[in-house]
């Protein structure tokens, strides 16, 4: 039995694999979840994780339940452990989209069926699995590729990063100052650069970040729980990804977006309705990389 809480849980050739089989049963219909039950636990609203596995789970001939995290008796003082017990002897994996990575992993710890990171503030690795599946979509050699993350140095950056280290790709992420990632994700991107062979640059600097860029990246400013800031917006204003900032990288580089978007913030509406934009390509490769990800964990012939 396995778990998928953050992009590492997977070796680089089972990422590379994941995707190219994602791309190959784009589509797909079959029976290989079978008589089997998913759960999903969400702390956190959702519109992509919550029916890309619902649907996911369906088109594998699974069924799905949606638990919310305010129904269950862990509002009223029932650990996470007794709860992994407890929904480990009704269901066949979980999907479990909360606030803390932490909290996440001692659920995981107790479950005796596979666990799926749904989203934490930590990391989102679901997310980069679907964000690889589309780069790949346009770049055959990850070893050629470039990707630029600008703005807030969040969960969607630290996997990404991560997992865009693992193949071999080059990362820029661009923040300021006070809001790039965490040291300890700093810490893990570059080993894992070293590790994969390609490279993985932290700036301030937007025009250096999207210099010969291939992929454009952001995400909202202000994530799930978090409160509106005006000095933080003012602090972001210059890493919006906008006709200038994209004319800067170049006529061939591509835009994207985990979603959902703030038209004028952290993207302009020209740019995330462009010709240049993957963005919704990107999030429908979310249902496609998943459906690889339950087979994987969940099917038959787990690996």
């Amino acid at each position: 039995m396995r778990h998928f809480l953050k992009v590492t849980d997977l070796s680089t050739a089972e990422i590379i694999e994941l995707v190219e089989a994602a791309k190959a049963n784009i589509g797909e219909h079959s029976d290989i979840l079978s008589g089997k039950s998913l759960g999903m636990i969400f702390a956190k609203p959702s519109t992509r994780t919550r029916v890309s596995f619902t649907v996911g789970a369906y088109e594998l001939g699974g069924h799905v339940m949606f638990i919310s995290e305010r129904e269950m008796q862990l509002g009223r003082g029932e650990t996470l452990e007794d709860t992994a017990e407890v929904l480990s002897r009704y269901l066949d994996g979980l999907v479990i989209r909360t606030y803390s990575q932490e909290d996440l992993e001692r659920f995981t710890a107790a479950s005796k069926i596979p666990v799926i990171n749904g989203l934490t503030d930590e990391r989102h690795p679901c997310q980069a699995l679907a964000d690889l599946m589309t780069i790949s979509q346009f770049h055959d050699d990850f070893t050629k590729v470039k990707v630029a993350y600008l703005g807030d140095g969040n969960n969607v950056s630290t996997s990404l990063t991560n997992i865009c280290a693992m193949v071999g790709a080059s990362v820029a992420v661009c923040t300021p100052p006070e809001l790039e990632p965490p040291e300890w994700a700093i810490a893990e991107a570059q080993e894992l650069a070293v590790k994969g062979g390609g490279s993985v640059e932290f700036t301030y600097n937007p025009q250096e970040a999207v210099a010969d860029a291939d992929f454009l990246y952001t995400d909202v400013w202000f994530s799930m729980g978090q409160q509106r800031v005006p000095e933080k917006s003012r602090r972001l204003e210059p890493y919006r990804i906008d006709e200038k900032l994209l004319a800067a990288a170049g006529p061939d580089c591509r835009v994207m977006h985990c979603l959902p978007a703030h038209r004028g913030e952290e993207i302009s509406a020209g740019v995330i309705d462009g010709p240049q934009s993957i963005v919704f390509q990107q999030a429908e490769n979310r249902l496609h990389a998943q459906k690889e990800l339950l087979k994987k964990l969940m099917g038959d012939a787990q690996a």
